[in-house]
């Protein structure tokens, strides 16, 4: 897809995309509101071939993160891009990505726990890079790729810490302990204490998101993009219990501003359809697998040329390529 088309989504295309998505229709379904999507999609189509209003874009923020529902009528998504600004995410998602999370919570919700118990660790393996800027001997500003591949070991309840072994070396986080672990910080038995009503997971969510991000924080960030940032390591760092995994996609459902990809490519190469939020020029996305709606990875995506590189780029970029249960950490997953 060229740097016009990565930016401009085609909400009607996408509505289109979730149709052809094997496995589950839309009788599977808790949202039967497809029919009157179709009507208002072409509506809100309409209204955006009009001018739109823009703001003048705050200086890029780079995320790096450590390691990531029902909606009647919603509004279409058009990123209006031009000189100066782009056009604000929309006040509700697009319904296409609310489809699109419902069918992927369905999966998760039907795949096995782990067996895990206390004193082991769940291990995940990630490729991927991230960018970070430098400056050049005449002054001018130069990105480059950092390596972000790592093997994760979690304690399973948190008495163990995390073991984490990078090309850059192994380094240990203490011990979270079951009082300390966190939205930020999560262990499994953390997870499993999560509410899986989507509605109150979200409230947590955002409570915890408003602390460093709210009104008068003084971050460029937001609650909604934190909280969508948040969901996304959630899921992408340590496996959560079904039940939980479910209600986070849920959950990101009812934040405002996501919308549907249509083809997104991870970092090991494998290609997806993905559900993304805009914020500050870049698109966040989380990429699934189309046959088994399983999360392939995250990337975040320039949609306009800067010195981060060019539209289109992904600058940051991590894929989820193996999971397991160990007994200890820096061991291998029992299989």
């Amino acid at each position: 897809m060229n740097a016009r088309d990565d930016a401009q989504l085609d909400p009607l295309e996408n509505v289109e995309t979730i149709r052809r998505l094997p496995g589950l229709s839309d009788a599977d379904l808790p949202f039967h509101g497809h029919l009157r999507i179709k009507e208002h999609l072409m509506r809100e189509t309409a209204r955006s071939a009009r001018p739109a209003r823009t703001r003048a874009r705050r200086p890029m923020a780079l995320f790096l993160t450590a390691g990531a529902a029902t909606c009647a009528v919603a509004l279409a998504v058009t990123f209006g891009m031009n000189g100066s600004g782009e056009q604000p995410p929309p006040a509700r998602p697009e319904p296409a990505a609310v489809q699109l999370l419902d069918r992927v919570a369905l999966a998760a919700q039907e795949a096995p726990a782990p067996a895990v118990r206390d004193g082991q660790f769940l291990y995940t393996k990630t490729t991927g890079h991230s960018t970070s800027l430098s400056e050049t001997g005449n002054g001018g500003m130069e990105a480059g790729k950092t390596d972000e591949s790592a093997e994760r070991w979690v304690s399973v309840g948190g008495a163990a810490g995390t073991l984490t072994r990078t090309a850059r070396g192994t380094t240990t986080d203490p011990a979270a302990g079951k009082d300390k672990a966190s939205i930020n910080g999560p262990t499994y038995r953390f997870l499993e204490t999560l509410p899986t009503d989507p509605d109150r997971l979200l409230e947590t969510i955002y409570a915890d998101a408003r602390l460093n991000h709210g009104a008068d924080s003084g971050s460029t960030t937001g609650p909604d993009q934190e909280a969508f940032v948040a969901i996304g390591d959630l899921l992408r760092t340590v496996e959560a219990p079904p039940g939980v995994s479910a209600a986070l996609y849920r959950a990101a459902a009812r934040i405002p501003g996501v919308v549907l990809v249509p083809e997104a490519t991870d970092a090991a190469g494998r290609t997806g359809v993905a559900v993304a939020r805009v914020h500050e020029g870049e698109r966040t996305e989380w990429i699934f697998d189309k046959g088994s709606l399983r999360l392939l990875g995250e990337r975040t995506v320039l949609l306009k040329d800067s010195a981060w590189g060019k539209a289109g780029t992904p600058v940051t970029s991590v894929a989820i390529v193996g999971r397991g249960v160990a007994d200890r950490a820096g061991q291998a997953p029992k299989q």
